[in-house]
């Protein structure tokens, strides 16, 4: 009987392993420069041709290798990093599996040259299609410089699947973003077909940031320093001004590995929701360190993935350390912001409940008083008096109450951002004009006040429910059996945010209680929206989830939209209420609440400049 099962031979294994680390040219450099780190390189430069089709050069001045090393480099599974199976459980490199050299190799004319400090002479080797053609002695300096010309010659069905040159470029020079913000102790620099694309010298993580983002980025990134705990998260994340159409400014580090992670991205995002628009994504560069065997590295042969021991202890660490600066809006001229430490967490849920514990008594602390330049005595002489927003933002129902937040006889006056602005009108019944300084701050009043509406429900939420108004004449609406199911699921969930719902037989359901800032508004409709977002649920757990998405839709609709006149009173009374939320800088949609035109930019409208 003929065998049918036979051993691959090693050029066929190599290229079978290049199918899985060598994508495209970029991957190619990714795979290199980390070698380079991982040698200590800090001063790394490469060269490309036709977007690396012709070649790929990556010049370093790290340790480099001896002869015999740099010929068992080219040997699958020959690496430096680990030696055995606890070492495949902590790793701290970048590179370790020994892979990368051999695959690029196999399917590359390829040359390798390196020396070592304590050598007088380096070496050399040349590779084509994986068979080593010469080794030799050659003159350089300390490091190692490899050239991967006319990548996938020998394999035509992987060469016909590359992009144009300028495609091709293009991965490569977001490769070498990503790298350089993970190292700005390094320098680095990325020259196609002459022309210099990137050059950076060694600087701060700020510095290096602006300079891979963006000049205009400096001002608007706020740094984030959480750490002494179980997850220790640095870097940076910036403001609702600075966003993207896409996460390619989301640069995410994991023991100092660029990882594209759905755990740490959401968790990114979940800090966001409310601060910027759906759709759009912040620039942030975050480093997580955690132990080195808590994160498993070895998931993904281009280890873009990672998997985390704890998953939930990370995503909600991270979620703290970004929401510990968001939460003080530091954007905003004079708001103060914070760092947050984070403890250590053996198991996930005491550490969720650690976490949630912080946030609520960190929401109780007074906030840091600002000084600020006062406006006119005439502009804040209304103080005296009491004449509530509410006729026009709010429903009068919610203002009834000494407690709302609007009534300014029962709080001394604040020392906030807003309640500092000098009020100058208002404009076409939406929007108030107001200055700051040599600044024209100009408030949409709808977002402004729907952004007070949801802190208040929050901040009954998180004192055990929100408040409920029972109806004078209770409403029935006809649904479909698959709302009336999902009432019925979340009956009481909708009992804590203020809902009072009974199945009235069929398919017909009765509103017997709202929330009661919006007891004045279209409660069926209101219901109906709440049913809606609820369908696609199927758990208590995930009603948690998007309790911020629901109370969100109660605050919208409890504020009157649309244009409204209203009076300096009540908008000095809007002011001081933003001073007291959080997140003030955008209403709870992600739509920014004020926008501010400089002096400067007014005098070059102008041509005054």
């Amino acid at each position: 009987m003929s065998q049918r099962i036979a051993i691959l031979p090693e050029n066929l294994t190599n290229k079978i392993a290049a199918g899985e680390v060598v994508e495209r040219p970029s991957s190619v450099i990714k795979e290199l420069i980390e070698n380079s780190l991982d040698a200590g390189a800090t001063d790394i430069s490469v060269e490309i041709t036709a977007g690396g089709r012709r070649l790929i050069r990556v010049t370093d001045n790290g340790h480099g290798m001896s002869r015999e090393d740099a010929l068992l480099s080219l040997e699958r599974h020959a690496t430096s990093k680990i030696r055995n199976d606890s070492d495949l459980e902590s790793i701290l490199t970048l590179g370790f599996r020994g892979e990368a050299l051999p695959s690029i190799a196999s399917v590359s004319r390829f040359c390798l040259s390196t020396r070592e400090a304590r050598s007088l002479e380096g070496t050399e080797i040349v590779v084509e299609g994986g068979r080593v053609r010469d080794v030799k002695s050659c003159g350089m300096a300390q490091g190692t410089v490899i050239a991967v010309e006319q990548i996938f010659f020998n394999t035509p069905a992987r060469l016909k699947f590359m992009k144009s040159s300028e495609t091709e470029a293009g991965h490569v020079g977001d490769v070498m973003a990503r790298l350089a913000v993970s190292r700005p102790d390094a320098s680095f620099s990325c020259i196609s077909d002459g022309r210099e694309i990137l050059r950076v010298q060694r600087s701060d993580l700020q510095r290096r940031l602006s300079q891979v983002v963006g000049k205009d980025t400096t001002s608007n990134l706020h740094r984030v320093d959480s750490g002494g705990g179980y997850v220790s998260v640095s870097g940076f994340v910036s403001g609702p001004s600075l966003v993207r159409s896409g996460p390619q400014a989301m640069f995410t580090y994991v023991n100092g590995r660029f990882v594209r992670d759905k755990v740490v991205q959401h968790a990114i995002m979940q800090a966001y929701r409310g601060v910027i628009d759906r759709g759009r994504y912040p620039v942030v560069a975050l480093f997580i360190q955690l132990p080195a065997g808590e994160v498993d590295v070895n998931v993904h042969p281009t280890k873009h993935e990672v998997r985390f021991r704890h998953q939930s202890t990370v995503h909600d660490g991270i979620q703290a350390a970004v929401e510990g600066v968001l939460r003080f809006s530091p954007w905003l001229s004079g708001k103060p912001v914070a760092t947050t430490s984070l403890p250590v967490p053996p198991p996930a849920q005491a550490y969720r409940e650690r976490i949630a514990a912080a946030a609520q008594a960190s929401l109780a602390l007074p906030r840091r008083e600002q000084h600020y330049p006062q406006p006119p005595v005439q502009a804040r002489a209304e103080d005296k008096g009491t004449i509530p927003v509410s006729e026009a933002l709010l429903p009068a129902a919610a203002v009834a109450e000494p407690q709302v937040p609007f009534q300014a006889e029962q709080r001394a006056p604040a020392a906030g951002y807003f309640s500092s602005l000098m009020v100058i009108g208002q404009f076409h019944g939406e929007y108030i004009l107001c200055q700051s300084g040599p600044d024209l701050v100009i408030i949409d009043q709808h977002a402004a006040s729907e952004r007070v509406a949801f802190q208040r429900l929050k901040q009954q939420c998180r004192e055990g429910s929100v408040e409920s108004q029972r109806l004078l004449f209770p409403e029935t609406v006809e649904l479909s059996f698959s709302e009336v199911a999902v009432a019925g699921r979340f009956r009481d969930n909708l009992a804590g945010i203020g809902f009072e719902l009974e199945h009235f037989g069929g398919n017909t359901l009765m509103i017997a209680a709202v929330p009661r800032i919006s007891s004045e508004k279209d409660a069926i409709g209101l219901v109906r929206e709440i049913l809606a977002d609820l369908a696609g649920l199927g758990t208590s757990a995930a009603f948690q989830e998007t309790l911020d998405e629901l109370l969100s839709r109660i605050a919208c609709h409890s504020v009157v939209r649309g244009v409204h006149a209203l009076e300096n009173l009540q908008i000095r009374e809007l002011l001081r209420s933003m001073d007291e939320t959080e997140f003030a800088a955008s209403c709870p949609h992600g739509r920014p609440v004020s926008h501010v035109v400089r002096l400067d930019e007014l005098e070059k409208i102008f041509k005054r400049t």
